[in-house]
């Protein structure tokens, strides 16, 4: 079991084989999963801007009145 304290900023340092074990690294995103008095992390992957801006336009079927009308009855 690894420990980590809480820092008077409420910070907390991952431990090595923790980091590793998610892969986390200097600057990524970590997830908190909170169930109860139980919390998951785990390392999110990065936002793919290129891929969201390739498939955004394809979207556009998705976005006329009659869409909004028949989403907002469900």
């Amino acid at each position: 079991m690894q420990t980590s304290k809480l820092s008077s900023k409420s910070q907390v340092t991952l431990p090595k084989e923790v980091r590793e074990a998610i892969g986390a690294r200097p600057g990524d995103t970590i997830v908190y999963e909170v169930e109860g008095e139980v919390v998951r992390l785990r390392r999110q992957d990065p936002f793919d801007a290129e891929f969201h801006n390739s498939i955004s336009a394809t979207l556009s079927e998705w976005a006329s009145t009659e869409d909004e009308e028949a989403f907002n009855a469900l």
